[in-house]
């Protein structure tokens, strides 16, 4: 054989070896999950890497499920170090993690989001069931005639829904699809209050969650963007205006503006952080404990999100929306920073 075809034989051999060995060295914190949790968590990593001799985290905006599932796709720093979630991890994703060899993980829950309907304080204000906000923005709604047929929806009138509604125009502004908002408002509100409706019942869930998760077109859902002060305002000038935000916007302007009850509730710090508001949900980031010493900096990033600094009372993510945990609830918190205590499947039950 030539002497130049063996050298290219063994650089072709010597490229292929890197390409099929993962690539090991890595000193930026991997981060994926939900898009509700990537807010706070991109404000913790944006302080941390300024704060820090570290690097910022590198954060990936994938939804609960999909950063779960990369996160347990194996061991080794082509795989995520760390993933949010809106959601607590499901039985069937640990059983994925540990299949694949992510068997000590560390859970931290850090708060709560809460989600309002608000209207100016000088607008008629909405008492309204789950249900009934469905059949409002959904895009396909049962049949009046017929419950298990779905329709375009026909509503134009709060009243047309139910009676005991106004009797004015269905008109809500509210955040886009990439919106964390607009997730967790689908999620919990529109799907509340579908996903129990004959129509829908004997959906796959990928069916169901298609239509519950729809919102309608036509002009009764107007998209704003992603600036929720827009929203507010546009309410305080628009007394036939509802809007859709996360709580903080309504502390914020509790002199302008009125929350609608859902299921009889009004939201407050104190039952959303109880997760007992109907769209309230508790918010997590789980650690893979085989990346803490590989990857530089995992250690620190989970110290200064679970710092007094960040979560406390006080703290720059309470400034920013989060519903931050009680102080004994943070003081475990810090202690499960310092322990990393393995998650255990019977709790997820």
């Amino acid at each position: 054989m030539k002497l130049s075809k063996v050298l290219t034989s063994v650089a072709l051999a010597g490229s292929v070896a890197a390409l099929s060995a993962p690539a090991m060295a890595r000193d930026t914190i991997s981060i994926v999950g939900s898009s509700t949790v990537y807010p706070f968590a991109t404000v913790v990593a944006e302080r941390f890497g300024a704060n820090t001799d570290f690097p910022t985290p590198k954060l990936e905006s994938t939804g609960s499920g999909g950063g779960l599932k990369l996160f347990c796709q194996g061991i080794g720093t082509q795989h995520p170090d760390i993933t949010n979630a809106s959601r607590r991890m499901k039985p069937s994703e640990f059983d994925l993690c540990s299949s694949n060899g992510v068997t000590d993980i560390t859970e931290f829950r850090i708060g709560s989001d809460g989600i309002v309907i608000a209207s100016s304080s000088k607008a008629e204000n909405l008492d309204i069931s789950l249900e009934q906000l469905f059949l409002a923005l959904g895009k396909q709604v049962p049949n009046p005639d017929n419950e298990n047929e779905l329709i375009a929806n026909p509503y134009e009138n709060w009243s047309d829904v139910d009676s005991s509604l106004p009797n004015k125009p269905i008109r809500v502004m509210g955040p886009p699809p990439t919106s964390g908002t607009r997730d967790a408002f689908v999620e919990l509100a529109m799907q509340g209050g579908c996903e129990d409706l004959p129509a829908v019942a004997d959906m796959s869930e990928d069916d169901m969650e298609g239509v519950c998760h729809s919102i309608r077109e036509d002009g009764a859902f107007i998209e704003a963007g992603e600036n929720d002060n827009l929203i507010v305002q546009k309410l305080i000038d628009d007394t036939d205006l509802f809007g859709v935000f996360g709580y903080s916007f309504l502390e914020e302007n509790a002199d302008r503006l009125q929350a609608a009850r859902l299921e009889g509730m009004v939201p407050t710090v104190e039952n959303i952080a109880a997760d007992e508001y109907p769209v309230a949900r508790s918010l997590f980031f789980y650690v893979k404990k085989a990346h803490v010493g590989v990857v530089p900096g995992i250690n620190e990033y989970i110290e200064e999100f679970t710092s007094a600094g960040a979560m406390g009372p006080n703290g720059y993510l309470k400034s920013v929306g989060l519903i931050v945990p009680p102080r004994e609830a943070l003081m475990d918190l810090q202690d499960k920073a310092a322990e990393m205590p393995n998650l255990k499947k019977d709790v997820l039950m």
